[in-house]
Parts: C-alpha cells; sequence; structure tokens
C-alpha cells in the first residue's frame, strides 16, 4: 500500500512538472526590422562649374563653332541664378552681292535664372556679346573689327552622374554693324546676327 501510495506522489509530480514546463512561455524569436527607406536626397545645382560646348549658329550668319565654359549657380528654394561666360572659336559666314561678311570667335557674358525640378532645370539667359566682323570685298581692302553687341536665349540643363551636368540651349546673337572701310563700294556694310542651338557638358565643383 505505501508503495502504491509512493507511485501515485512520484507520477502526480511528474504530470504536474510537465504541464508547468509546458505552460512556460516560448523564448522570444529575433525581430528583424525591415530597412528604413531613405529617399535619395534633392540634386543642389550650387556652385562653380567649367566645361565645352559647341553648336551651329544658322540664319543670317551660318558656321559651326566649340569652345569653353564658366560659370557659378547660387540655389534658393527652387530658384537657380548664375553668371556664365564662354568663349568659341566660330566658322560663322554671311554672303552678299558685294561682299563677304564672317566671324571667327564670340565670347559671352550673361546671367541665368533657372527653376530647379530635381535633376533638371530649365533656363532663360540674357547678357552681353563680343567678336569680331570681318569684312571683305574684292579689290578692296576690307575691315575686320571687334564688336559689342547682346544675346538672349533659353535652355535645359539635367544632372549625370557624379559632378557632370548636361545642356541643351538657344542663343540669339547680334553683333550689330560694321562698315568695310575707305573706298569700299556701297551696300558692303553690313551687320552680323545669329540663331545659336548648342550643346555642352559641365563639370561643377
Amino acid at each position: 500500500m505505501r508503495r502504491v501510495l509512493l507511485a501515485s506522489i512520484g507520477l502526480t509530480a511528474l504530470l504536474i512538472g510537465s504541464a508547468s514546463a509546458a505552460d512556460l512561455p516560448r523564448q522570444n524569436q529575433m525581430v528583424t526590422k525591415a530597412p528604413v527607406y531613405a529617399p535619395a536626397p534633392i540634386y543642389n545645382w550650387t556652385g562653380l562649374y567649367v566645361g565645352i560646348n559647341g553648336g551651329y549658329g544658322f540664319s543670317d550668319a551660318s558656321g559651326g563653332l566649340v569652345g569653353g565654359t564658366l560659370g557659378y549657380n547660387w540655389q534658393n528654394g527652387n530658384l537657380v541664378f548664375g553668371v556664365e561666360g564662354d568663349l568659341d572659336w566660330t566658322n560663322l559666314k554671311h554672303d552678299n552681292a558685294f561682299s563677304t561678311t564672317s566671324n571667327s570667335w564670340l565670347g559671352t557674358a550673361r546671367a541665368r535664372v533657372g527653376v530647379a525640378m530635381d535633376r533638371f532645370m530649365p533656363y532663360v539667359t540674357a547678357g552681353a556679346a563680343v567678336g569680331n566682323i570681318d569684312i571683305t570685298a574684292p579689290g578692296f581692302a576690307g575691315n575686320n573689327t571687334t564688336k559689342l553687341g547682346w544675346t538672349a536665349g533659353a535652355g535645359l540643363e539635367f544632372a549625370l552622374g557624379g559632378n557632370w551636368t548636361a545642356k541643351a540651349e538657344y542663343l540669339y546673337v547680334d553683333l550689330g554693324s560694321a562698315d568695310c572701310g575707305a573706298g569700299c563700294p556701297v551696300g558692303t556694310d553690313t551687320s552680323l546676327t545669329s540663331n545659336i542651338v548648342r550643346a555642352g557638358l559641365n563639370y561643377r565643383f
């Protein structure tokens, strides 16, 4: 009888221990947090840049051009204010019945105002233009003079990878008029204007 009682007590203790172990909470599994989304930073246009440009002029004087660019931008909110200068070798020419008018170099110094749309920036630009007007007439000495004029236009610049940006722009250039010089026949005095379409590649510092 005593053995039966002890066996019953032992069985009861074993059952209670098993039930208590079953009631213990399972060890919490490691919770893995989802990666935090970090949006790409908005592109900032502020800074100094240098670049190259090339294109074509047409209308009054036509021909190709290629050269270098230097500029600086200040961004305030979505507005971008800048100054830009360039100096190009050109092959702009215009013929009439009495003479040939050509331009072999052209520089501009312009203000720019753009609207930043993250990595895209449409802009307008205007300022001074300077270049030579070379007038030649058969049998006459001709005249090669430097003229100060004006330019205005618009364009679109967009950011590439790293510090590089690219642009496409239109400029109307007017260098004013020049004369052929003493002794030239009537009709050789002329003006030089051109519609210039060009592209550029800039590196920002």
